[in-house]
């Protein structure tokens, strides 16, 4: 590659620093930040557009200056991961590119709403159809990330984002984690409370895929619902919801299970065995024999017991009538929202507590919640 001096004389190539800014550069030319929609700690999120086609973007600025504790291999996780994950069900990185003081930008496309806002706008109807599309576009979502080895490790309503033509995409990667080495350790403090299965809430270091289908069934009540199905509001109170909805983990239904570091009984006087049918049609009373097995298969306590993502996929559930609803035909809730929420949610990092910030969700949401929702335990 060579420039003129102006006297036609070739002026010599950049050097590869050189060269790496200049494409830096290029790219960063390529977009216009609007408006700025949220900011948390390490991140500020912008509305964008593509200048040449004025194409709508989310803009999300890393900003590795106030990186500490290891935040910033979030940052270049999130990164590596929506790289290599390209599917229609998976929000799509557009470009990379940094900018003063080096912080790091990711351009990702713009995205509608969240499956959250959906959930919780009951002027929005939805049925079974409805359900069945959105949960098969994310287990389509999970099985492409589970076949490349990647756990999401955080799957919940408000990471489910929908596109304006209805397509589901799973977000936020920042807790994401290769699961390649079966034998290397891993954290147990990942996945909103809401939504973590038992072995992590026992403090287990090596688990599987298995820990995302979990989460996605407890998407899945929600749906059903229409309200969070175990909403606690620490860690204590979330294995006694676990145990009290879905049955006390022992070794009769779990093999192993008293070995994890942080295994207690969480129900000491109430023990009770893994529900099965009778449980799950009393409560989930809309839902077909096929589908309250797939819901069971989702939602064992023993992770070995789970279904995968392509066993779920190939429930005859989704045969049935009625069928998945066409992703343009779903309902909506639109007109930009979806980036609004997106710039909320820096306000507290990927994966904490909801506990952390109940007041916020319909004034302590979660625990009328868990009254609601009272199992007849103790």
């Amino acid at each position: 590659m060579t420039t003129s001096n102006g006297d036609n004389t070739p002026a010599p190539a950049p050097n590869g620093g050189e060269l790496a800014q200049q494409m830096n550069e290029e790219t960063k030319k390529k977009y216009t930040k609007d408006r700025k929609v949220g900011e948390g700690t390490y991140a500020v999120v912008h509305l964008g557009h593509v200048k040449s086609t004025a194409l709508p973007v989310a803009i999300k600025k890393i900003k590795l200056s106030a990186m500490v504790d290891g935040i910033s291999m979030d940052a270049i996780r999130e990164v590596k991961f929506l790289q290599e994950l390209r599917h229609e069900n998976i929000i799509r990185l557009i470009d990379v590119f940094s900018s003063k003081n080096q912080n790091l930008n990711l351009v990702l496309e713009f995205l509608d709403s969240d499956l959250e806002m959906i959930i919780k706008d009951t002027k929005i109807g939805f049925g079974g159809a409805d359900i069945k599309s959105w949960l098969a576009m994310s287990l389509r979502g999970l099985w492409w990330c589970h076949k490349n080895f990647v756990l999401h490790r955080d799957i919940k309503p408000n990471n489910l984002l929908l596109a304006t033509n209805g397509q589901l995409k799973l977000a936020d990667f920042g807790l994401a984690r290769s699961f390649s080495d079966p034998y290397r350790a891993m954290t147990s403090t990942v996945i909103t409370r809401w939504y973590r299965p038992p072995e992590l809430l026992f403090g287990a270091k090596s688990y599987s895929s298995s820990v995302d289908i979990f989460s996605l069934g407890l998407v899945f009540a929600e749906l059903l619902l229409r309200v969070p199905f175990l909403p606690g509001d620490s860690d204590v109170h979330q294995l006694r919801l676990i145990a009290t909805a879905l049955g006390t983990p022992t070794e009769q239904n779990w093999p192993g299970v008293t070995k994890l570091p942080d295994y207690v009984i969480p129900n000491t006087e109430d023990i009770r065995p893994e529900q099965g049918s009778l449980f799950y049609g009393e409560t989930f009373r809309t839902l077909t024999p096929e589908g309250l097995t797939l819901l069971m298969s989702m939602l064992r306590l023993d992770p070995r017991k789970r279904w995968s993502a392509k066993q779920c996929l190939e429930s005859e559930w989704f045969k049935e009538e009625p069928t998945p609803t066409k992703p343009e035909l779903l309902p909506r809730k639109g007109g930009g929202k979806g980036i609004e929420k997106v710039g909320g949610d820096l306000k507290r990092r990927a994966g904490w507590d909801e506990g952390t910030d109940v007041a916020e969700l319909e004034g302590h949401r979660g625990r009328k919640v868990a009254r609601k929702l009272d199992f007849g335990g103790k």
